[in-house]
């Protein structure tokens, strides 16, 4: 990228990404209070400045090119860090406030996530909270997130990992189930029950069962099941408490089912396995208020303190 040596136009890149944000020249003019055309002929100059092409323009929409993708990337984290540092000037860097966008798995939504956030937006008022509940992967640059909560740690540089702690899981069943068919004493049993599987929404291959054999080994039990079902581990839940077969999930998930009598723990001793959940944010420099306010309050009622750290 050939950049020609003129004084860096904050004003036009703030209107860049405030295009690249919207896909369009009319909603983000919309939103920063003047003309698509005012738009259009501040994006020409960087692109000129530049000597690149950062969109690819059609009659309905707009496009980032490659490299109109690499730039948005660095612009946002540099006006992002340029707005702190304002906040920090006016004393304002106490309190956050803004939009904080969080994606967050089903099952950590509902049974972790929801529940803790009336406690957190009463503690940052100036906060409006932006919360996906799905388990679909999400682009941070593409789609604007700040922070993302998922199973695992992702092998991604680009991302920092806090991890939120591990979930133990266990195998249920209801208890008009195991009187009907039984409950099954050891792993090979499973094989005569009716095991719902979950698919990976990423890959579409059934998720692995994880037990401790009898000498505290790891095992992945891997089998065919009757009932699959993609995307909602929720809804695996809901068709063992009807009765429909057995399924391993995690504890807390499980607990208040437990507790009402719907669902039955079965296989404990070949228990112990667990998965880990963390809090993914951007790699920056400079990490914003909300980012680590919202964090910080996770780990805090969720998990002991592990230090932030990049992923590798």
């Amino acid at each position: 990228m050939s950049v020609k040596h003129d004084a860096v136009q904050l004003g036009s890149i703030a209107i860049f990404c405030k295009a690249a944000e919207h896909e369009g020249f009319t909603d983000a003019a919309r939103a920063l209070g003047i003309t698509p055309a005012a738009v259009s002929r501040s994006v020409s100059r960087l692109e000129a400045r530049l000597g690149v092409r950062l969109f690819t323009r059609t009659t309905r929409r707009i496009r980032l090119t490659d490299e109109g993708r690499a730039y948005f990337e660095q612009c946002r984290q540099a006006l992002a860090q340029i707005e702190d540092a304002e906040r920090t000037i006016g004393g304002e860097l106490a309190e956050p406030s803004g939009v904080l966008r969080v994606s967050v798995s089903t099952t950590y939504g509902h049974h972790r996530l929801l529940p803790l956030l009336p406690k957190f937006a009463a503690r940052y008022p100036k906060l409006r909270l932006d919360i996906d509940v799905s388990n679909r992967n999400i682009d941070f640059v593409d789609e604007g997130y700040d922070v993302a909560i998922r199973l695992g740690i992702p092998q991604d540089s680009r991302l920092v990992a806090r991890k939120l702690g591990d979930a133990t899981l266990g195998v249920f069943a209801a208890p008009k189930y195991l009187k009907k068919r039984g409950t099954p004493k050891t792993l090979d049993a499973l094989r005569e029950h009716d095991c719902i599987q979950f698919v990976l929404p990423s890959s579409g291959r059934g998720m692995p069962w994880i037990f401790h054999d009898t000498r505290g080994n790891d095992i992945d039990f891997a089998f065919d099941a009757r009932m699959r079902m993609q995307d909602d581990v929720l809804g695996c839940v809901t068709y063992a408490r009807a009765g429909g077969g057995m399924f391993q999930v995690y504890h807390f998930v499980a607990e208040p089912y437990i507790a009402s009598g719907e669902l039955v723990e079965v296989l404990k001793k070949f228990g112990g396995r667990s998965r880990p959940f963390c809090a993914l944010y951007p790699q920056n420099r400079h990490l914003s208020p909300k980012v680590r306010a919202f964090v910080d309050f996770l780990v805090q009622h969720t998990a002991s303190p592990t230090p932030l750290r990049t992923t590798r």
